[in-house]
């Protein structure tokens, strides 16, 4: 399994207030406490906002974890080529555009991603309330690689999430306890558009929202997209973040032997099917 969207907040190292409130440590040791059920065996550290640019945490929890980790970072926009190719060469793999709990100048994030794109090859995570998706379209169309975090967090962004999906953006499949919307319903069009557009998430340790990962959102995962769940899982981040393929000499146990279910084909947004009424309830939207 690779978690593609997790955060460590090691006290040894500064944090920032964000809006008055700073987060309770959480560790490597911590984060492997709680996944050690999961056969986990490489992921995505992601900067959050109480970081702000500091790389000094980020690149002590890549050199620990080791092979098959990558690093997701906020950096300053006038951050130099050459410290743009020192944390690429740490394992730092895309920059993050918080733009729902920091502002920033918009244009001059995206002079920055392009250039962190031709250095490195690098892509842009995006961090935003689904409602802002619709009016930063055209810049964001301008981004060469794009993901989203949490399934753009509304069901008001789905119209505009799917069109990006349908042009090759990828979403992450975390933060259900964050979002504001139907999480099986949306898991499945997302899929539907793209199979290899989804990747899990565990968002861990969930600060701010309305509950954090439970084993349980693997099994609605499961149900939202079949025997494609080794793609949601593990495939689809790894061949986006760079990372080798992960050889499997057996048979895929998500498989539906029963029915002999093929995996999910692409289809265009607009052959989706009509509203459905899954019996998965929305979940609450609650920041603190």
């Amino acid at each position: 399994m690779f978690d593609a969207h997790l955060h460590i907040f090691d006290p040894r190292f500064p944090l920032v207030e964000n809006e008055g409130y700073l987060p309770d440590p959480y560790t490597i040791a911590d984060y492997r406490k709680r996944m050690s059920r999961f056969d986990i065996d490489g992921g995505a550290v992601v900067s959050g906002s109480f970081q702000g640019t500091d790389q000094s945490y980020l690149l002590a929890a890549l050199a620990e974890l080791g092979e098959g980790w990558v690093g997701v970072t906020n950096l300053h926009i006038d951050a130099s080529d050459a410290e743009i190719l020192a944390l690429s060469k740490a394992g730092v793999r895309a920059i993050r555009f918080n733009l729902k709990r920091a502002g920033g100048d918009i244009v001059g994030l995206t002079m920055l991603a392009l250039r962190a794109y031709e250095l490195a090859g690098w892509h842009v995570e995006l961090y935003i309330d689904g409602s802002m998706l619709g009016s930063l379209e055209p810049v964001i169309t301008k981004l060469p690689k794009l993901s989203i975090d949490h399934l753009g967090m509304s069901d008001d962004c789905l119209p505009y999430l799917l069109n990006l999906v349908d042009r090759g953006a990828k979403v992450k499949a975390s933060g259900f306890g964050r979002v504001a919307m139907n999480v099986g319903s949306a898991l499945r069009k997302i899929h539907t558009v793209n199979p290899e557009a989804l990747m899990f998430g565990t968002d861990l340790p969930g600060t701010r929202a309305g509950r954090p990962f439970r084993d349980a959102d693997i099994s609605l995962l499961a149900d939202s997209v079949g025997s494609d769940l080794h793609k949601v899982l593990e495939d689809n981040a790894r061949a986006f973040y760079g990372l080798p393929a992960k050889v499997r000499d057996f048979e895929d146990p998500a498989a539906n032997r029963s029915t002999g279910e093929p995996p999910t084909l692409r289809l265009p947004r607009s052959e989706l099917p009509g509203p459905q009424h899954p019996a998965t309830l929305p979940l609450p939207r609650i920041d603190r």
